[in-house]
């Protein structure tokens, strides 16, 4: 490739051959980076970042029955993982007990069945909740999920202002970019405000929503997408919890954000950088909070499972690593660092211990911690950041002139463009112009079969036992009329989970307590 041949980041922004002082010609420092831990958080939300603390070590796991996740959980744990991180399957997240029809075929298999407290019971063996953060992948169920972990805790005697985690309950990500949806959009927004509220009231250590431009990324955006959609997302998240009228400084200081860790290592960086600075301005100038703990974007990062490659599997630890990288250069909290073997099924262990490794290296080894935001001032980041930033702006500009995320996801926007980015990349890709290794060149066309995550292949059956003989041994009339105050509840205005909460104790399923809020709310139906 020549020098002065035109380069560009995966967001489009071209790329200069050399950058000087001239590319930041007035540049206040003081005012776009200031310092770290103070306004406007562009360097980092604390003073001396990793010095102080490392980021959470929090690797994803969930598969198959509550039992073997457990045990998934405890080898982390012994291994150095400091967080738990859990993945729930397809039926768990859409509301559908194992032994439901529409769960055939899923059960386990990207993520843990948790059918009722029981199952909850089980996953959490032996974990002490008062020491252990966890979080939970899931957004239509949150609700259900949380309610269940804090039952949980009650039984192992720990109350619930001393457990602490985090519930991904991102609904309006789940339109744009996942599917795994229930309800409309609008009595969603209600579910995630009554969390909100009830957080607040009882499990205030909670991070009531992790904030996913995940999600985003791997269907197809750009990092400037990513970054814009998910703060419009998020800005309609406050807005809905002001209107059922909650203080914003009440909720905000527990509002969290999950971002993609993906390959243009530059760009990434900035684009951490870029939306710490944006949210701080967007909670001081548009919603008015006065704590400074509504104004930190507090953040999670996972590594790219997109980018991940079937092709010389081995080479995605390489990948991996300088996602991970990029990712404590551009101040997480926590990381989850996928397995090299994902792209061919669950991680195996021998893959997830080298994923915690690779971590480990970056914190003890690298010398990357030891000095907050090292790269900045760097005229090219800092230049790619107020870049980022500006074009995400620009983004969320145009949804607010559409009524705010919620109507422009209502009249497809999001996914059109999205769509229109992940087009242009795989063309990029199949025509040679982005460069993947192993797949449009350095092929190797002989490899040896890599090791695959063993399915159990009779867990359904007994997973719909479980749930079957539950039903049978609980006091059945009990449930019932719980489950009326749910319905209840929902046709009302109070908050739905106190009724959710007795209707889960009785040992209701997820699967019966997401159909009594169908029977009310509906099931949300896409215009195309």
């Amino acid at each position: 490739m020549a020098s002065d041949e035109r380069r560009s980041t995966d967001s489009g922004i071209e790329i200069r051959p050399l950058y000087t002082e001239a590319d930041l010609a007035g540049w206040d420092p003081a005012e776009q980076l200031g310092r770290p831990g103070e306004p406007p958080y562009t360097r980092g939300i604390y003073p001396s970042m990793y010095r102080g603390r490392l980021w959470t070590m929090r690797q994803y796991a969930g598969f198959g029955s509550a039992e073997e996740t457990n045990e998934r959980f405890k080898f982390l744990l012994a291994n150095g993982q400091t967080g738990l991180s859990c993945a729930f399957d397809l039926p768990t997240q859409m509301g559908y007990d194992s032994d439901h029809p529409r769960a055939e075929g899923e059960v386990g298999k990207v993520g843990v069945a948790i059918s009722s407290i029981d199952d909850m019971r089980r996953l959490l063996d032996g974990i002490p909740l008062d020491e252990v953060t966890t979080s939970m992948t899931i957004n239509s169920t949150a609700a259900i999920l949380l309610l269940l972990y804090e039952l949980v805790a009650e039984e192992q005697g720990v109350d619930p202002s001393k457990i602490g985690g985090t519930v991904q309950n991102d609904l309006l990500k789940e339109y744009i970019a996942r599917g795994t949806y229930i309800y409309p959009p609008r009595p969603s927004m209600r579910i995630i405000t009554d969390l909100f509220a009830y957080c607040n009231e009882r499990i205030p250590r909670w991070n009531t929503i992790s904030i996913s431009g995940y999600h985003i990324r791997e269907a197809g955006s750009t990092a400037v997408q990513e970054i814009a959609f998910t703060l419009a997302n998020a800005i309609a998240y406050v807005e809905a919890a002001i209107e059922a009228g909650l203080a914003v400084d009440d909720f905000a200081p527990r509002l969290s954000f999950f971002w993609n860790g993906h390959n243009n290592f530059f760009e990434e960086i900035a684009k951490f950088r870029a939306s710490r600075r944006m949210w701080h301005k967007l909670m001081t100038e548009r919603f008015g909070a006065r704590s400074d703990k509504s104004k930190l974007l507090r953040f999670h990062t996972q590594t790219g499972g997109s980018t991940l490659t079937a092709q010389q599997p081995e080479v995605n630890v390489v990948r991996v690593a300088l996602q991970a990288l990029a990712a404590v250069l551009g101040g997480t909290q926590s990381l989850h660092t996928n397995g090299f073997d994902e792209a061919l099924g669950l991680p195996t262990e021998r893959a997830a211990k080298i994923a915690l490794r690779t971590q480990q290296v970056i914190a003890h080894e690298s010398g990357v911690i030891d000095t907050p935001d090292p790269l900045a001032g760097s005229y090219f980041v800092e230049s790619l950041t107020d870049e980022l930033e500006a074009r995400a702006w620009e983004y969320i500009e145009k949804i607010d002139a559409m009524g705010g995320a919620v109507a422009a996801i209502e009249a497809g926007y999001q996914m059109d463009e999205i769509e229109a980015a992940a087009y242009a990349y795989a063309k990029a890709v199949d025509d040679g112009e982005k460069v993947i290794v192993g797949v449009n060149r350095y092929v190797d066309e002989d490899h040896a079969d890599a090791e695959v995550f063993p399915i159990d292949p009779e867990l359904q059956r007994r997973q719909a036992e479980r749930v079957r003989q539950l039903k049978a041994d609980r006091d059945q009339a009990g449930v019932a009329a719980a489950l009326d105050d749910v319905r209840a509840a929902a046709r009302g205005t109070q908050n739905l989970l106190p009724p959710m909460k007795e209707a889960l104790r009785r040992r209701a399923t997820l699967g019966e307590v997401s159909d009594a809020l169908r029977e009310v709310f509906g099931v949300y139906q896409p215009a195309r």
